[in-house]
């Protein structure tokens, strides 16, 4: 790995203001990740801080996997980068990311353990968790007061309950629950402790045949049962905020902005859209979720750590970070910051299930296994079709074992 300090320190640039004057910082950050008067802000606050200025450089997710590989292993790379959480192993293995764990023990003290597990690797702090997004239950408030459900659910058992009040008493479904969710399905995983891959003769190889999978995987296949969506489809094929949009749907478990796509193809149902969080087994305790969400690095390559630093500094203060959280609806790294979600529905359901939530095995083998065709989406459909867990698995793990053996 490429040690920060080294690049500090070696004389060609002093940290601080005077240092800092006539240099121009380069921010690559995703497509929808810098809202107006966040970005407005960050700019002025760090131009007016170091006397450098801050050129942001919009990236799209289309092929921005390979961009920042190729790019990171230049000469001149981007200074500071917003990368996938789940991908941040994966460039870090590379050495193409700088070490901040001595931003951790400052500024990132009290960060979310959950989101921040993505940004160390190999006991290293390679990134700094920005913001993250998870599933909520979005429900059509119309059909619930008809079935007579009152309230929202609190535990899973109250969950099913409500599905089948609205099976028994309406004409609607009770939930768009198609086959191959896998994202939902890993919130399962995640709730259940049920671990993907586990380590064999020094390799990752396959553990999707562990009971706890199965047992999570049975979970799935009740909610399933009050959905008449196809077993072969994942949830955008189709848009399943479409098929929520027509208003015969009871719920489904989605992403904040799929209501904005319902709304956009019915505007009629946006008075009838509600949000709870994804109910566990018990009260205590919200399902387990799925964390996608950013990271903020900087490139090991970049020769302004010190400046690249201080945009962290900046942009994850509390300040920054809560306004970033307020303006967007999305997670902020801090529990303390949850309160600029206040009016956001949405956001507000989400939030209590993030100290819970998880990821996809953070390991740099795990991005080949997700490559279309998906093989737990192979086993999911297999299952719902009839198949036994154990026989499910069997059925994949070779191909899984296989994905998880390329080099990367």
């Amino acid at each position: 790995m490429v040690n920060v300090a080294a690049c500090g320190s070696d004389g060609d640039e002093k940290s601080g203001p005077e240092s800092f004057k006539g240099k121009t910082l380069t921010l690559w950050a995703m497509d929808g990740s810098t809202p107006e008067k966040w970005t407005k802000d960050v700019k002025a606050a760090f131009e007016k801080k170091t006397g450098a200025k801050l050129k942001l450089e919009v990236q799209q997710w289309n092929g921005i996997q390979q961009k920042i590989t190729t790019a990171l292993s230049e000469n001149d790379p981007p200074d500071v980068i917003e990368i996938g959480n789940t991908q941040t192993p994966a460039y870090a293995r590379t050495g193409g990311l700088a070490d901040l764990s001595d931003l951790k023990t400052g500024l990132g003290k009290d960060w979310t353990s959950s989101l921040n597990k993505s940004a160390v690797y190999d006991g290293k702090q390679y990134a700094a968790p920005w913001f993250a997004v998870n599933r909520t239950v979005i429900y059509n408030k119309k059909i619930w007061a008809d079935a007579g459900v009152k309230g929202t659910p609190k535990t899973r058992d109250e969950f099913f309950d409500a599905l089948e009040k609205i099976e028994q008493k309406t004409d609607a479904e009770p939930l768009y629950m198609p086959g191959q969710n896998w994202y939902f399905f890993d919130g399962l995983l995640i709730g259940n402790n049920a671990d993907l891959v586990k380590k064999k003769g020094g390799k990752w190889v396959s553990n999707l045949a562990d009971p706890k999978v199965g047992e999570a995987m049975k979970v799935y296949k009740k909610y399933a049962s009050y959905s008449k969506a196809p077993k072969n489809k994942d949830e955008a094929t189709p848009q399943q905020a479409e098929i929520f949009a027509k208003g015969k749907t009871g719920a489904f478990i989605g992403l904040s902005w799929e209501a904005a796509t319902a709304i956009k193809a019915n505007p009629k149902i946006e008075k009838d859209i509600g949000y709870f969080t994804i109910p566990g087994e018990t009260a205590a305790e919200p399902e387990g979720v799925f964390l996608g969400g950013s990271n903020l690095a900087i490139a090991a390559g970049s020769e302004k750590q010190e400046l690249a630093k201080e945009f962290l500094k900046i942009a994850l203060s509390d300040k920054h970070e809560g306004a970033l959280a307020k303006e967007s609806g999305v997670i902020p790294n801090k529990k303390s910051l949850q309160t600029n979600l206040k009016g956001n529905p949405a956001a507000e359901a989400a939030a209590p299930a993030v100290e819970g939530g998880g990821l996809t095995p953070l390991i740099p083998e795990w991005g080949a296994v997700e490559n279309p065709p998906n093989p737990i989406k192979t086993y999911m459909t297999s299952v719902l079709k009839g198949k036994s867990h154990a026989a499910a698995a069997k059925g994949v793990e070779g191909e899984m074992n296989k994905r998880l053996s390329q080099k990367q």
